[in-house]
């Protein structure tokens, strides 16, 4: 009963609370490769859509329901974001305007901010670099979207971990920068 005690403990207070936004449409196979792993860590996430409701859906037509949206997301609350790409240039470009992208730009400004854990793949550098937070850092990032990115410093690697900042190509390379964001989650 002791160690179950301690256990719990470790659980609720020392392990990191990561936010996971998830645009809409989602590619669902780069999502459920980060919630597989927060949970196999047992790493505690909530899901934020960025969207006006919980339901969102994959790229490839599934229906998801979130925890939560992104305008209700409390940067203080997390020790962690991740940024779960879907189609989102075309659907942000549409939609920039929009208060969820806004709030989204917004969380991801004060988790850079406060120097806080950031993930994400395919234009998740670009969006890091329209929030503010990829300014000098090296990133890996979506081949389409190298030349966009204006202060961060575009790779043809993989992925990257550069600071606080964890970034994959694409969703195929999600799992080269997993083992990294988790080791810094669980330390």
């Amino acid at each position: 009963m002791h160690t179950n005690i301690i256990n719990l403990i470790y659980f609720l207070f020392m392990t990191k609370k990561v936010a996971v936004l998830v645009v809409n449409p989602v590619n669902g196979a780069g999502l459920f490769q980060y919630l597989e792993a927060f949970f196999e860590n047992r790493i505690p996430f909530t899901t934020f859509a960025v969207a006006d409701t919980t339901s969102v859906r994959t790229n490839s037509g599934v229906s998801l329901l979130t925890d939560d949206v992104v305008v209700n997301l409390r940067e203080s609350e997390f020790d962690a974001v991740v940024f779960a790409c879907g189609d989102a240039m075309p659907v942000f470009a549409e939609n920039a305007d929009k208060p969820y992208n806004q709030a989204m730009l917004a969380a991801l400004a004060t988790f850079g901010a406060h120097n806080k854990l950031i993930a994400g793949h395919c234009v998740g550098a670009l969006m890091f670099d329209i929030a503010g937070i990829a300014a000098g850092k090296r990133v890996a990032q979506h081949p389409y979207v190298k030349a966009a990115l204006k202060s961060a410093v575009a790779t043809d690697e993989k992925s990257v971990a550069d600071g606080n900042l964890f970034t994959a190509q694409t969703e195929n390379a999600i799992w080269t920068i997993l083992p990294h964001l988790v080791q810094k989650l669980t330390e």
